[in-house]
């Protein structure tokens, strides 16, 4: 039986984003990506007109997101600004690891892909983690906490259950802040 046009979308973004994580970006063709979702090259191309494509159409639920994080942090300040952005930021990790694991795979090719805006959306995101301060020790710490908590969502070690990571990230992440939560 034929499948949906969606399902086999679907499909092929499924296919990919586990071809990726495993082979990496450059590592996948489209012939892989075809192969794993049980559809000739064709068919992927007929969905999807590129790597590109599919890698931005993974990404963007991810970089929208962050954007929404961004927009519901936009009002606050202080302490509530950091407390909220932390949290936000490490439960938007922790949903998105498989992404996650994608772009630190190629942090460089993938922070200046055009159709997501990731180094704009991460200064968003610094600056609301720095209390949008620009005091330096301010600025260090929350680039200490972007890069660990990217990174600590991109492994694939099983540290802990995911409720006690998502906890010691939170913590983890506020004391580098400097931050008492509320």
């Amino acid at each position: 039986m034929a499948r949906s046009a969606s399902a086999m979308r679907g499909q092929i973004l499924e296919s990919a984003l586990r071809l990726f994580a495993v082979h990496g970006f450059r590592g996948t063709s489209l012939q892989d990506i075809a192969s794993d979702a049980g559809c000739s090259k064709a068919s992927l191309l007929y969905h999807f007109a590129g790597k590109e494509k599919i890698l931005t159409e993974l990404l963007t639920p991810a970089r929208d997101a962050l954007a929404t994080l961004l927009d519901r942090v936009a009002g606050l300040e202080g302490g509530r600004l950091v407390e909220e952005t932390v949290v936000g930021y490490v439960d938007l990790t922790l949903r998105f690891r498989r992404e996650i694991r994608l772009l630190f795979e190629d942090i460089a090719e993938m922070s200046c892909h055009q159709d997501l805006n990731v180094m704009e959306l991460a200064d968003g995101l610094l600056d609301a983690l720095a209390g949008r301060s620009q005091r330096a020790p301010s600025r260090v710490a929350a680039w200490m906490v972007l890069g660990a908590v990217f990174i600590t969502s991109a492994t694939d070690d099983e540290v802990a259950p995911d409720e006690v990571l998502r906890a010691e990230m939170i913590r983890s992440a506020l004391r580098t802040l400097d931050h008492t939560p509320s």
